[in-house]
């Protein structure tokens, strides 16, 4: 029969265990913190490009970008303003204009300072510039 005085842990062996849990917690917590802004960051890149693809659609019908005034308004519902597009899609070039995954409207200008135009996400700030998650993102 055991001694019921030797039976479980000591309390040496159950500080190790707690510090070499610990430790393991703090190497380990941070890759899986970081992972719901890699997502929101990755979504962001998906729906520029969907809504970039859109935009392209756009320019194949109507043989222009929608002007900066016009805006991604204009992948939803016909513009008025002008130019005003000749061959615009019945039912649009998109159901709906998603927010970015901050909850902020995405950012067009048309022309672009480099391409036909800029679209982009001023990130989790929503302000222009930034770093980490507040950096822009754009096409």
């Amino acid at each position: 029969m055991q001694n019921p005085h030797n039976s479980g842990f000591t309390l040496m062996e159950l500080l190790v265990v707690i510090v070499i849990l610990t430790v393991l917690g703090a190497f380990v917590a941070p890759k899986f913190l970081d992972q719901p802004e890699k997502a929101r960051v990755t979504s962001t890149h998906t729906q520029i490009k969907a809504i970039g693809d859109a935009l392209d659609m756009y320019k194949l019908d109507n043989f222009k970008y929608p002007t900066t005034q016009q805006g991604l308004k204009a992948l939803v519902e016909k513009p008025t303003s002008k130019p005003t597009p000749k061959n615009w899609k019945d039912g649009g070039y998109m159901q709906n204009m998603p927010k970015d995954p901050w909850g902020n409207g995405y950012v067009y200008l048309s022309p672009g300072i480099k391409k036909d135009f800029d679209l982009m996400s001023y990130g989790a700030d929503g302000k222009k510039g930034g770093e980490d998650e507040n950096a822009d993102i754009s096409n």
